[in-house]
């Protein structure tokens, strides 16, 4: 079974040799008929399992482990605790390139959050690994949990997020708020939220003297290999990572974890490969999550209606040791004119896992307070929803001044509100129902999402059958990024995605970059394209060389790459295939090699984002409070659509994680030891079928000419930007109840 890329030349329909089609899924068929290989899904020869073994306390230190006990079990191997866990190269708690965190590998007894692993038992069976982790019977010296904001540690961090500011002002705010004719307030919190991949986080490890082989989910391969290459001594080539198939990320596999490193160095220990996989209840706290926020929007407004200020500040939580926080207030900074804006956020530390990059991280929560303080202000001033974004669009962005590099909102409203019909929606709430007696509710939200580049490489090498192999050390969690990517490149060869051979998910590719942040099309993308304009360039070197070519001295007019044949620009009718061109010069290949190129004068002068609008239909029991969406529909403006079919299903997938986020998503945990409650997906609360609603998803057509060559930005997350605060405000109009935390509780309505 191949453990890189699935059947390179799968047949496709025919509907044209060039990006823009909606094309089915690469790897569709391994998946539904249960081919592709994920990473558990291997097993090596003389393959051991691991467990960690994890605190049930929130604080304290671990007084004692009956480890005689647990390796006397029947197939036990080994059990590793901090007392004889082997050295590694790499110190734990210093922090490890951008997305190096402080992690847990059994440094010391310390505990400091529930699941923290403080020990990892090796067995020959998983039972045996599982039974053995249970005969520890851990002792703890526990300290009182620190859990919210009556216990918590506030502080001043250095920076939110992935190393942005954690105060952002522009403009004379208390001039703003003076100049007001009134000032709306608003509170909201928002929960912690847990990634939830439908694959867990696990890992094979095999070592071969001092080469490493990984089969593991990571949405960042070269970057990974590189931090357990340092984690381990051992060069960076040395370290190889295979990662075909994800089942979800999210954000949470482009990050080192504890668990992770601890197989891998029981691997080396025991010179045998080593597999582990977390449980479920497992992924609540080593691995990530969104992080709690306590947000205060004040909102000045002049008398037609105009923003003078916004202040938006964001209690953020973070764990006890490290300093990563949801940067939800940075959502005010881009979306509304106005001439002056405060966003800075505080930090809270309590005893959980370190929280991390959560699909969408900052904007999802900050925008769901935002959106729901803008529909607020619009009834302030007694005007529609609608019309006051639109009287408040900005076409510049705020503080900068650089003009967006397309102005597409304003078309992501139009269409949206003409699809759902908007026209003719009461301005008071409470004055819809539907047969059944219902109260029915409409709301918007608006959608940003800005427009990230990473560094990314990729090869590209044309054969002499007339077909291509393209590489790249690409990610593909589920957004369809094998089939994008192939497109992209296929456009640049001149040929069917059908005749394109697409290799990736290895990190001895060249690199792809990150597959988060919404920009691992346009990234991988570019470098894919470029490298395949390099291959056709040094094709067409060769033929306007060569005497008995007909395209022989076209180097100053140039040819164009078109279903396998290279043309002169000047005269069409003279071309050659891809094939002869080749076997006359007695070359099998040529190879052509790109890299991600943004133009950076561009990304100076221009503001660059996606845009979109939501619009949201509930319907609420007057007697129960029970919500239920009955509609969303979504308009984005993305620049160039490479494959609408995958575009529209990342849309539909954030605005169902809008969803959840609004009405179900949460994670309870006991304020006196920390633990979550609801550590499984029978109490975590996701949307299932019966939950979702209509959906739809409009794409608007949109030419961006600044963002990169290419026109292409990102899909993944700008749909729950939106969704979110759409929902809040649908459920205000159908109650008249302003909701002031997520997820919206039956209590809050009642």
């Amino acid at each position: 079974m191949s453990l890189e890329s699935p059947s390179p030349l799968a047949p496709y329909p025919r509907h044209g040799s060039n990006s823009g089609q909606p094309l089915t899924r690469r790897d569709g068929e391994l998946k539904v008929t249960g081919r592709a290989t994920y990473a558990a899904d291997n097993h090596p020869a003389g393959l051991l399992y691991a467990v960690t073994a994890v605190s049930s306390i929130a604080r304290g230190r671990v007084a004692s482990l009956d480890v005689d006990a647990a390796r006397a079990h029947p197939g036990v191997i080994e059990v590793l605790t901090p007392a004889n866990r082997p050295p590694l190269a790499h110190d734990p708690n210093q922090k490890l390139g951008m997305f190096g965190f402080r992690i847990e590998v059994l440094q010391d007894d310390t505990v400091r959050y529930v699941n923290q692993p403080i020990a990892l038992v090796i067995a020959e069976t998983l039972e045996a690994a599982v039974e053995g982790a249970a005969l520890l019977k851990p002792r703890y010296e526990a300290q009182p949990a620190r859990t919210g904001l009556d216990n918590g540690e506030r502080y001043a961090p250095a920076a939110v997020g992935v190393g942005a500011p954690p105060r952002t002002a522009f403009g004379d705010l208390d001039a703003g708020f003076a100049a007001a004719r009134q000032i709306v307030e608003a509170e909201f919190s928002t929960p912690a939220q847990f990634h939830n991949a439908m694959e867990p986080h696990a890992v094979v490890a095999q070592w071969d003297g001092d080469h490493l082989t990984l089969d593991m989910p990571n949405q960042a391969l070269v970057m990974s290999r590189e931090a357990y290459a340092t984690f381990f001594g051992v060069p960076a080539e040395n370290v190889l990572i295979r990662s075909p198939f994800l089942g979800g990320g999210f954000g949470s596999k482009a990050i080192l974890n504890g668990p992770q490193i601890l197989a891998i160095l029981a691997a080396r220990h025991l010179q045998r490969p080593v597999k582990l996989a977390l449980s479920r209840a497992q992924m609540y706290g080593p691995v990530g999550h969104r992080g709690r926020t306590w947000q205060k929007l004040r909102l000045g407004l002049d008398g037609a209606g105009r923003l003078t200020a916004i202040h938006h500040h964001s209690l953020a939580a973070t764990s006890s040791f490290e300093d990563f926080l949801e940067p939800a207030a940075n959502a005010s900074l881009h979306a509304y004119a106005s001439p002056a804006i405060l966003a800075e956020t505080e930090g809270l530390r309590l005893d959980i896992g370190t929280p991390g990059p959560m699909r969408a991280p900052g904007e999802a929560s900050g925008s769901a307070a935002l959106e729901a303080a803008i529909d607020e202000a619009a009834e302030a001033c007694g005007m529609d929803p609608l019309d006051f974004r639109l009287a408040n669009y900005a076409d510049t962005e705020p503080g900068t001044g650089r003009p967006y590099s397309s102005k597409a909102l304003q078309e992501c409203y139009s269409e949206g509100a003409a699809r759902f019909g908007w026209a003719g929606r009461p301005l008071r709430p409470r004055q819809m129902r539907d047969e059944n007696g219902l109260l029915v509710g409409w709301g918007v939200g608006s959608a940003l999402f800005p427009c990230p580049h990473f560094p990314a490489e990729a090869r590209a090498t044309l054969r002499a059958d007339g077909t291509a192999l393209v590489e790249t050390a690409g990610v593909d969690m589920g957004q369809g990024a094998w089939t994008a990517l192939a497109q992209i490149a296929a456009e640049a060869l001149g040929l069917d995605p059908a005749q394109v051979e697409f290799r990736s998910g290895v990190s001895d590719l060249p690199d792809a970059g990150v597959a988060g942040g919404s920009g691992h099309t346009a990234s991988a993308g570019l470098a894919l394209h470029n490298a395949g304009e390099d291959a056709i360039a040094r094709l067409a070197e060769l033929a306007s060389a060569d005497p008995d070519s007909p395209l022989f001295g076209a180097g100053n007019v140039g040819v164009v790459a078109r279903a396998g044949r290279l043309h002169r620009r000047d005269d069409e009718r003279r071309s050659e295939s891809y094939a002869e061109i080749l076997a006359r010069t007695g070359r099998d290949t040529v190879v052509g090699t790109g890299r991600m190129a943004r133009d950076e004068e561009a990304a100076q002068r221009w503001a660059m984002y996606s845009h979109g609008a939501v619009f949201a239909e509930v319907k609420v029991d007057p007697d129960l409070g029970v919500v239920r969406v009955a509609r969303l529909v979504g308009a984005f403006a993305a620049g160039r659509i490479v494959n609408p079919r995958l575009v529209r299903s990342q849309y539909y997938g954030g605005m169902i994680w809008g969803l959840s986020f609004a009405l179900q998503e949460a994670a309870v945990a006991d304020r006196r030891t920390g633990r979550i409650m609801n550590a499984d997906l029978a109490e975590y609360h996701v949307p299932v079928n019966a939950d979702v609603p209509s959906v739809e998803a409009i794409l608007v057509a949109e030419e961006d000419r600044y963002v990169n060559p290419l026109g292409v930005k990102g899909v993944g997350e700008i749909g729950i930007t939106g969704t979110v605060g759409a929902i809040a405000n649908a459920v205000w109009h159908a109650t008249g109840v302003r909701v002031r935390r997520f997820p919206i509780h039956i209590e809050d309505l009642l």
